[in-house]
């Protein structure tokens, strides 16, 4: 008989070393640390798992979808949600044709399956929550409980911006979960996931915590796990060890098209914060200032003198924006949002957006050199306007030998530059080379500070240089076309 010493390994590691280490104490110099067993599952999924729901959606068939499709609705579902080039499936858009499948040629107006995800029980009275994409473009949701009742769901209302969506069965006496508090919830964590993976319904998987505050979304910051997500699990919850929900299973990462390991999920607080407006009317309001913003990098905060690298670099601003409005100007830097500091640039526009419309707000921010209050009333968010690039037809070139120096050839703005870009003054670059080239200066830029020193024209702009130390970085605020930002020229380099 030959030994497969995998299997033996296998055996040896899981029937016996396991079991010892699950007892076994070892000493860390002198105090002792147990080993802990590995958790156990049934007690949660039993708890949770029938709350967990499964949901299909169907959509009218159009001309051009019944051209044909092969390819597993699931899958098709999953590919457009993450961005990855549909495969090379027969009788798939683009692939090889093959004997036509059951189904192919309907008619335009028939139905037809159009992906599977899942949700869970909001409330007893048949409130549920899933992510928006689920039920995107669905023409009818059909929501199958784990005692095999389905029922035909009306979606109250979805958030794209969050991905979080609320649909309705007519239903009594359902299981509804238990919110927990994601303040709570630590790296390194167990938790697990109910959903429908590949349209298996009721399937668990489980892992740990990797992270917290990912920035992967405009609006929320992202709970990082390394619990088996696929397509279908798309709207289930995020469980932890307490039986809590403390997020919606919402996105992965992957190469192949299937787990690798890393998968995000909508924090359960800002889902709630959605869902609640949404079954008040149906839609979600946001605030808004009117600001293109950016992070700090390192480099320039030291530069500018703010220290560590936090807030937000304001790039632009919109004429006739509360931002304009409160005084706000580009290249200010947004270290506080009504008391509460703003440690990066994603933190402002999920202060902002979670702020009422018409709220009177404090925004503290940092130019040249000090802080500054400033009052701004916050308006309701709406489409983003197209940026406008600004024209400017270059003036004759004026000397400025300190500006030479850093390979500068600059000139004043015009009066039609000036109110093109609606700026008050800048000066304009005309050609760049040696320090300033290598610090990304283009021609074309307008300076509008040197050193934290707000630069009107030429002259004033040659002042400011002869003043500094040509031994050690300056920093440059500049804007091109409509935004604003900093670069360091490194003099002698």
């Amino acid at each position: 008989m030959k030994f497969n010493w995998k299997n033996v390994c296998s055996y040896v590691f899981s029937g016996v070393l396991v079991a010892t280490l699950s007892t076994l104490v070892l000493p860390v110099g002198t105090a002792t640390a147990q080993v802990r067993a590995l958790p156990d599952f049934t007690d949660l999924v039993e708890q949770v798992g029938p709350s967990v729901v499964n949901i299909r959606t169907i959509e009218k068939v159009s001309a051009r979808q019944g051209e044909g499709g092969g390819i597993d609705q699931n899958m098709l579902e999953f590919f457009k949600r993450f961005g990855l080039p549909i495969p090379n499936i027969p009788n798939a858009p683009g692939g090889p044709h093959q004997t036509p499948p059951p189904g192919h040629g309907q008619q335009p107006g028939d139905e037809k399956p159009r992906g599977v995800g899942s949700g869970f029980i909001l409330t007893a009275d048949g409130m549920i929550m899933t992510n928006a994409h689920v039920v995107d473009g669905a023409d009818e949701v059909l929501v199958t409980l784990t005692d095999k009742r389905e029922f035909k769901a009306k979606i109250i209302g979805a958030d794209k911006r969050s991905d979080v969506a609320v649909v309705k069965i007519e239903a009594t006496g359902l299981p509804a979960v238990k919110i927990g508090d994601v303040g709570r919830l630590k790296v390194g964590e167990w938790v697990m996931a109910i959903g429908s993976p590949f349209g298996l319904e009721n399937s668990v998987t489980a892992g740990i915590v990797s992270a917290k505050q990912r920035d992967t979304g405009e609006y929320l910051p992202f709970i990082q796990t390394d619990v088996a997500i696929n397509p279908g699990n798309s709207g289930g919850p995020l469980i932890n060890m307490r039986g809590e929900v403390v997020g919606i299973n919402s996105q992965i990462y992957s190469r192949s098209g299937g787990s690798m390991g890393i998968s995000f999920s909508i924090p359960i607080d800002e889902a709630v914060r959605v869902s609640e407006q949404l079954r008040a009317t149906g839609r979600v309001t946001r605030g808004r200032i009117g600001v293109q913003i950016d992070q700090v990098s390192k480099e320039v905060a030291e530069s500018i003198g703010l220290g560590k690298p936090r807030g937000a670099l304001v790039r632009a601003v919109e004429t006739g924006a509360p931002a304009d409005k409160a005084g706000v100007e580009a290249g200010d830097i947004i270290i506080q949002f009504d008391g509460n500091p703003v440690d990066r640039s994603s933190d402002l526009p999920r202060m902002v957006g979670n702020t009422k419309p018409g709220t009177k707000s404090t925004l503290t921010v940092f130019r040249r050199g000090s802080t500054k209050n400033l009052t701004v009333v916050i308006a309701e968010i709406e489409a983003e306007k197209p940026i406008k690039k600004a024209a400017d037809k270059p003036a004759q070139s004026k000397d400025s030998v300190a500006a030479q120096t850093l390979g500068l050839m600059v000139s004043d703005l015009t009066e039609a530059a000036k109110k093109e870009m609606d700026i008050k003054a800048g000066v304009r670059v005309n050609a760049v080379a040696d320090a300033a080239a290598r610090a990304g200066l283009r021609e074309g830029d307008v300076i509008m500070a040197v050193a934290n020193v707000s630069v009107g024209n030429v002259k004033e702009l040659e002042a400011v240089l002869l003043k500094q130390d040509k031994t050690k970085p300056i920093n440059i605020l500049f804007r091109r076309g409509e935004w604003a930002q900093y670069t360091v020229i490194r003099p002698g380099r």
